[in-house]
């Protein structure tokens, strides 16, 4: 992936944060979007300070003004886009509201179509390129008290499919990649918030559901997806992958 151009959303943290050490570390031009503007400017800079070619681009990616304005000011080519941006919720169809059910599909869902709609252009106009989204286990089954959260990721494996099809012929590659649980700042946050006194217990426990044993790492993910969306991946699109512990797979 040397010389290639990457943008990368809700790069700041997480799983975003760990695509951006993956692909800057390859010797790729990285452009990461995030709303947090403190922490965003705080890990360009130390990327920056390593000699990698890591921007920072500030930006609310539900607004439609702000994602083309920002993808524009990307020069020339763009090679690579990673849809990772994205929150969650807790709750059934009783418990979530309206406000809640529509502020994931503003950023889930809404937010994917503006910047793969954006990006669209810059990857035609140089002859193609990769679209990777990152979807969920809970697209394809059913995970308690993530209502809002599965209605996103479902549709985030049929945006996937249908820009898969829809571009092939432009030479634009599309894919998914389904994470089980994966211990990032969210993960913490949410033990904190819901378990206090309890976080260890109840850490040991989230990790326990996968069969083997452990939460998924953001590097584990990263890997994933610098291969899908490097040249070694040029046979690969339409597909959604699993990366989960044996979640889905393994029965125990």
């Amino acid at each position: 992936m040397e010389n290639k151009t990457i943008l990368i959303t809700g790069g700041a943290s997480g799983i975003g944060l760990a695509l951006v050490g993956k692909f800057s570390s390859q010797g790729s031009t990285v452009f990461f979007i995030d709303s947090n503007a403190l922490l965003g400017q705080q890990v360009e800079k130390e990327f920056q300070e390593k000699g990698k070619s890591v921007t920072f681009l500030e930006v609310d990616i539900r607004e439609e003004s702000q994602v083309q304005t920002a993808i524009q000011s990307i020069p020339g080519k763009l090679d690579v886009l990673i849809n990772n941006a994205g929150i969650s919720h807790i709750g059934n169809l009783a418990s979530t509201s309206l406000a809640d059910f529509e502020r994931l599909f503003a950023v889930n869902v809404t937010g994917m179509f503006l910047c793969s709609q954006a990006a669209l252009p810059k990857l035609i106009e140089q002859g193609g390129g990769s679209i990777l989204n990152l979807c969920s286990v809970a697209a394809t089954m059913g995970i308690p008290d993530r209502f809002a959260y599965s209605m996103t990721k479902g549709a985030t494996l049929s945006m996937t499919l249908s820009i898969a099809r829809d571009y092939v012929k432009q030479g634009i590659r599309c894919n998914c990649i389904s994470p089980g649980r994966v211990h990032t700042p969210f993960v913490d946050g949410f033990l904190a918030k819901n378990y206090p006194g309890k976080e260890r217990e109840m850490f040991e426990q989230l990790a326990a559901t996968q069969p083997i044993g452990r939460m998924g790492t953001p590097d584990e993910i990263a890997e994933l997806a610098y291969f899908i969306s490097s040249d070694a991946g040029k046979f690969i699109t339409g597909s959604n992958f699993t990366i989960d512990g044996g979640f889905t797979g393994i029965k125990m």
